[in-house]
């Protein structure tokens, strides 16, 4: 494969990771506009609470999509996967942008049945789409390639923002409650549409192709914990400190800025604008710090210093006035993450041979996502309910000290990586 044909086959992986995410970022970031019109309680951290548990919920079917989808692209190809994906997601953006609300439970029936399907859409995609980009890039830049997982995932993130902010300049805040919050949701369902369309064209990987193992024995799930049961248990631990970190610094960052420090929602979000945007640049930067340096090494210091400056950090934003102030607080964290961020894909797909590897990369990492970073927002928002906010930024650091302790016990990935074909 030539490095052009190379390079068009991991953006086009890629691009789909881009899409999916800015569909499921999309209901976290306009949750405060559609939150009051699902749940018309008068108390706005109740109202968030509510669509919190639903966020949460979407992660609780991303262990299935992760399963079913991981089963499919071991047996039938990354390539088929990523399609399929891809078309889920579609479908269920395209659901919540035409849900109507003031139905009572059937409203919030549908949007809940949307969010699964979405769930179940992720699930399946980041597993997929981590084994393309491991696969398909070469053994000496393929942490610097794995970065760039992140930077569509982040990127999908960040558009959704943008939206936001765009569409807080164009429209009132009441079009916003009432029928602006439906556009982010109809725009990334058609993207869905035209990614669905490239990714039928890609290659398929040199590993699928390749595995020495028949067909109808691949993707069998029961071998992730009876043939490699340690390194599920190393991707589970490395994700639950990522997930929480990424979900708090993130996904929360914003509400907590409105919610604790008072700011006002167009300004949160322009500062959010801004993290991301430089959060974005810090991962293909990162990744090739680990393709010299080594993967163990670049995950121990980025757990060890989440897990210093989680309290410290979390604490000031509470009373943060200054926007600018407040983005360099955000930013703090998010680039001590990178080092788990960035190598977050490669990491997974180089502990897992060929036959099992999208169901490696896909299942300890949703079943953890779905335990952790999906409810890393809702139980931020239950300790501030309850009056002891604080209580949630030590729970943060002690999940990041546990999976430091893990980073500095496991083995180098690119030492011992298991993709050997390049």
């Amino acid at each position: 494969m030539t490095p052009l044909q190379r390079l068009r086959n991991i953006l086009g992986g890629s691009a789909g990771n881009f899409v999916e995410w800015f569909d499921w970022f999309a209901y976290a970031s306009f949750a405060i506009y559609f939150s009051r019109s699902f749940f018309p309680e008068d108390d706005q951290t109740v109202q968030l609470l509510n669509a919190a548990f639903i966020f949460a919920g979407g992660f609780i079917a991303r262990p299935v999509g992760a399963l079913l989808l991981g089963v499919y692209a071991d047996r039938k190809g990354r390539r088929a996967a990523l399609a399929l994906s891809v078309a889920m997601m579609c479908a269920g953006s395209m659901m919540i942008a035409v849900t109507p609300t003031g139905l009572g439970f059937v409203s919030t029936l549908l949007l809940v049945l949307a969010r699964l399907l979405q769930g179940l859409a992720v699930g399946g995609e980041y597993g997929a789409s981590a084994t393309y980009v491991s696969e398909m890039a070469g053994s000496d830049h393929r942490g610097f390639w794995s970065g760039f997982l992140y930077v569509t995932l982040i990127g999908g993130q960040l558009a959704a923002m943008l939206l936001q902010v765009l569409l807080q300049q164009f429209l009132t805040e009441a079009q916003l409650y009432d029928w602006g919050w439906r556009i982010p949701f109809a725009i990334g369902g058609a993207l869905a549409v035209v990614v669905f369309w490239i990714r039928r064209g890609l290659h398929e990987t040199a590993s699928f192709t390749r595995a020495p193992v028949p067909l109808h024995e691949r993707g069998r799930a029961m071998l992730l914990f009876t043939k490699h049961p340690r390194e599920t248990a190393i991707v589970v631990a490395l994700t639950a400190g990522g997930g929480v970190g990424f979900y708090t610094y993130t996904t929360y960052m914003q509400k907590l800025l409105v919610n604790s420090a008072g700011f006002e929602k167009p300004a949160a979000a322009q500062v959010m604008t801004w993290v991301l945007a430089s959060f974005l640049c810090f991962q293909p930067f990162v990744g090739w710090i680990s393709d010299r340096f080594g993967r163990k090494r670049t995950l121990v210091a980025s757990f060890g210093a989440s897990a210093l400056v989680a309290v410290p950090v979390l604490g000031a934003l509470t009373a943060v006035e200054d926007p600018v102030t407040a983005y360099l607080l955000c930013l703090l964290p998010l680039f001590c993450l990178s080092g788990y961020t960035s190598l977050s894909a490669i990491i997974k797909a180089e502990l897992y041979p060929a036959h099992v590897r999208a169901l490696g990369v896909a299942v300890p990492y949703a079943i953890a996502m779905a335990i952790f970073g999906g409810n890393a927002e809702t139980a931020a928002l239950w300790f501030k309910k309850a009056g002891h906010e604080t209580g949630y930024f030590w729970v943060v650091a002690a999940i990041f000290t546990i999976a430091f302790l893990v980073a500095a016990l496991m083995r180098d990935t690119r030492q011992h990586s298991l993709i050997r074909e390049d």
